[in-house]
């Protein structure tokens, strides 16, 4: 899965895809190395990050989805990073296939409009929201155990999904990597995934492309902090790849090339 981000603010990439011409070139690029998903966001969920409303999401979105279908065709699966009922309408309706929620469905009318739109649905772990992440973090990535209580809160969106008509067959979960955790979360995590895969027995999508977690193990080698979020790329593929052993279907990353050739390699010789 490649990263779409058509904002003006997203932490690694934000202004670099947000015009329509941009878009479809790196859309191009990320096919040319064999992506199979683009999972197209118009809206930062980066720490901080300020709520947009339904209107500028759609105008960043929409017109996106229809500009690769028309020029890629129907082959390419499309992802909406989305928490917007109205979004993941109009979304899918526009020719996307997949909604990708990073607040688990916990807003008001995502799960039934999933469930009407009878689609795919990534659910992920997460605590709080975006613009108040940061200011709120000690008390949101505070865990006696952090796996059982992802796993426990994880559980309980996806049940509720499934109460309001989403079809089991169709959940995807992720464990939210980089939303209320701390590095040791991050950690503990990575080293269960398998074990949390197997809990839940559905696909799983693994994305902790440039986040914090990967700049906090940089940190130990450079201890200027001076890298970039794209210097991260090298031990994010890294992770994504032990994120595969233990089971993950998906791996959400911005530099496909790099990933691209690390599972090229990884499916050669394991």
């Amino acid at each position: 899965m490649g990263i779409l981000n058509v904002t003006p603010d997203s932490f690694s990439d934000g202004g670099r895809f947000d015009t329509l011409d941009n878009a479809l070139s790196h859309v191009d690029e990320m096919l040319s190395w064999g992506v199979d998903i683009i999972d197209i966001g118009g809206e930062s969920t980066r720490p901080n990050a300020p709520a947009v409303d339904s209107d500028t999401e759609l105008g960043r979105v929409v017109p996106v989805v229809d500009a690769i279908r028309a020029r890629f065709g129907d082959e390419i699966w499309l992802s909406l990073d989305t928490s917007n009922p109205a979004v993941m309408e109009q979304g899918i309706r526009a020719g996307a296939d997949i909604v990708n929620d990073v607040r688990g469905l916990r807003g008001v009318g995502a799960r039934e409009m999933v469930a009407s739109l009878d689609c795919p649905v990534v659910i992920m772990h997460s605590r709080g929201e975006p613009d108040t992440m940061t200011r709120t973090m000690n008390d949101l990535a505070t865990y006696a155990d952090v796996v059982a209580e992802v796993v426990s809160e994880l559980g309980a969106d996806v049940q509720n999904a499934l109460n309001a008509g989403v079809k089991r067959e169709h959940i995807i979960i992720d464990v939210g990597m980089g939303f209320a955790k701390n590095y040791e979360h991050h950690v503990a995590l990575m080293k269960r995934l398998g074990d949390i895969q197997a809990h839940f027995d559905l696909p799983m999508l693994f994305g902790v492309s440039r986040k914090r977690f990967l700049g906090e193990i940089l940190g130990q080698f450079t201890p200027a902090h001076n890298h970039t979020p794209a210097d991260r790329d090298v031990v994010g593929a890294v992770a994504h790849l032990l994120a595969i052993q233990q089971g993950a279907n998906i791996v959400r990353v911005h530099d496909v090339a790099m990933m691209a050739q690390a599972i090229k390699m990884w499916q050669m010789v394991c």
